[in-house]
């Protein structure tokens, strides 16, 4: 079983088009949430979101690529480059069938989507662009991948609703670990903040109208974001022998299913994912210092993760540091768990905790040290990324440094 490190990062979000502004802005506790800007945002009750700001398709792009390039795809690929610029690969070191990539996403091109409904049924046309499927299709974010760096080893898509991204990194780990695979490019994309897209998220009642609070006793919802996280992993071998720098080491992953409701959360199941992620890494509970928390704003869902965090780690969730930043760049859906991994890396590296901002009240049912509204500056040898999706499926990674 081979040691799987992480070599590259990058990212498109409501804080930072890079890594580096992500992590200021993580620092800073700053929010990505405002109002939202897109044709017939007056017709939606929840007009706030986490939206790309000054995205240009066109400064990334040559026209005749973007024609193929929902905005998923398109923050995936530009997250991607930057992930292989830091770990200093033009294309897959070595034997390219031997590197694939993983990317979770729920929604697909669903901004593509959105465009051909309002094309047929609000303006009467007969035909859509010719190139729609290949733009809304779950996998194109993948497919590109592997096609811009010549990735010929397994590439797929994951779509497992807000525990893809957790789910295609814990696969793109296993795969490397077990040898089928040297190095993968793995993570998620998002990008469904549109009429359509939060028209749908509207009719669950979960949506909360002025801004998300995780933890929080006066929290009322989730604020729905969009954007990217792709990470370059590869053997601790590999990155050894070309000298790359290592951002972290992937200890562990594990994979459950609440096998229940297909919306309630179970604190059982979610348990389950984190202590069977600590026994696949082989570390203690007292040894996990941060835990990047699912952390949505709903009660059902803060509550249930409290009670699990607390089951699993026993005496231990009494000192771990817990903290959601999704108040910052709000809930990315499939591309959530990887935007959340940065915090996780900047945990181990650099010694900061990202805050759970907009904290107002604390919440009996949330007996954990979340880390209020302000960033802490604490060494960290551990961390554990946590994500529960609908569907009752639960994905739960853990890092160390190496």
């Amino acid at each position: 079983m081979r040691r799987v490190v992480i070599t590259g990062a990058g990212t498109v979000n409501a804080l930072a088009q890079d890594v580096p502004g992500t992590l200021k802005a993580f620092a800073e506790g700053r929010c990505g949430i405002g109002p939202l800007d897109f044709p017939d945002v007056e017709r939606l009750s929840v007009r706030i979101g986490a939206q790309v700001r000054d995205w240009t398709p066109e400064a990334h792009f040559e026209r005749a690529q973007l024609t193929l390039l929902d905005p998923f795809a398109q923050f995936a690929l530009v997250a991607a480059r930057e992930a292989m610029g830091q770990a200093g690969l033009g294309k897959a070191p070595g034997v390219p069938e031997r590197w694939g990539a993983v990317m979770g996403t729920a929604g697909g091109g669903n901004s593509t989507v959105n465009d051909a409904f309002r094309a047929v049924f609000a303006e009467g046309k007969n035909r859509v662009h010719p190139l729609t499927v290949p733009r809304l299709m779950n996998n194109a974010a993948a497919s590109h991948l592997s096609m811009e760096w010549g990735l010929m080893g397994p590439s797929f898509s994951v779509a497992t609703a807000c525990a893809s991204s957790n789910h295609a990194i814990g696969l793109a780990f296993q795969m490397i670990r077990s040898g089928m695979a040297d190095g993968m490019l793995a993570g998620g994309s998002e990008s469904m903040l549109n009429f359509g897209g939060l028209k749908a998220w509207e009719g669950l009642r979960v949506m909360s109208p002025d801004g998300c609070r995780p933890f929080c006793a006066t929290r009322n919802g989730m604020v729905q974001g969009e954007g990217a996280g792709v990470f370059v992993l590869e053997s601790y071998e590999s990155a050894s022998a070309r000298g790359a720098e290592i951002l972290a080491e992937v200890r562990g992953f594990a994979m459950t299913s609440d096998a229940g409701d297909i919306v309630a959360p179970s604190a059982e199941g979610a348990a389950r994912a984190i202590s069977g992620a600590l026994a696949d890494a082989g570390l203690a509970a007292d040894e996990i210092g941060y835990i990047n928390a699912h952390g949505t704003g709903t009660s059902a869902n803060d509550r249930t993760e409290c009670a699990a965090i607390h089951a699993a780690l026993g005496a231990s969730a009494e000192r771990v540091m817990v903290s959601s930043t999704k108040a910052m760049h709000g809930h990315c859906i499939g591309g959530t768990g990887a935007v959340e991994l940065l915090a996780c890396l900047m945990a181990l590296r650099d010694g900061i905790i990202a805050p759970t901002i907009n904290h107002v009240q604390a919440d009996p049912d949330c007996a954990l040290d979340i880390v209020p509204n302000t960033a802490r500056q604490v060494p960290v040898r551990a961390a554990l990324s946590n994500a529960f999706a609908f569907g009752g499926l639960n994905a739960v990674l853990a890092l160390s440094k190496v």
